[in-house]
């Protein structure tokens, strides 16, 4: 589910796009709740990808980021590495269904609308919001609006993938 603001899916032509998945292992208490993901992205050749959307689940990737890919006999094409960072950092928040805002995918977005990040919810079942910040964004504004719905128990936030800009900010 794409919220609007969110990278439009015009750019990925249905022909030419493939799925690049990512194996996880899941902690003690079950998270994540999936043990792959699979992702959207451009073949570049060379055995490159360019994903095109917001990860949930894989750690220290973001859109944009070219991975490596490796394919398997069934042809599902499985990430190896990251080969460059795009500059966005991945965010991901859960609202709290006992909050102020409850487990609303549009709710958590809509706070965050104005600030230049896009966003994708997952499912009604567990309103999952990825968040994609890009550089240009106004870090410290955005981090502000973390640590607040923190505090206000609107929800609970992770950083996925970030950098020295995020963290300085």
């Amino acid at each position: 589910m794409s919220l609007a603001g969110s990278p439009p899916d015009d750019d990925l032509n249905p022909d030419t796009r493939i799925k690049v998945w990512f194996r996880f292992v899941q902690d003690e208490d079950g998270w994540p709740p999936v043990q792959e993901e699979g992702v959207w992205a451009v073949p570049l050749g060379d055995d490159l990808a360019e994903i095109h959307n917001i990860p949930f689940f894989v750690q220290g990737s973001a859109d944009r980021d070219v991975v490596r890919v490796q394919t398997a006999a069934g042809g599902r094409h499985w990430a190896v590495e990251r080969v460059r960072w795009s500059g966005n950092c991945t965010i991901r928040v859960l609202p709290f269904k006992d909050g102020p805002i409850g487990p609303s995918v549009r709710g958590v977005w809509e706070k965050f609308a104005g600030l230049g990040v896009t966003a994708e919810g997952h499912n009604s079942e567990l309103p999952l919001v990825a968040l994609s910040v890009p550089p240009e964004a106004d870090l410290a504004a955005v981090k502000r609006l973390l640590a607040e719905g923190d505090d206000e128990g609107w929800w609970w936030h992770e950083e996925s993938c970030v950098g020295d800009a995020w963290r300085s900010a």
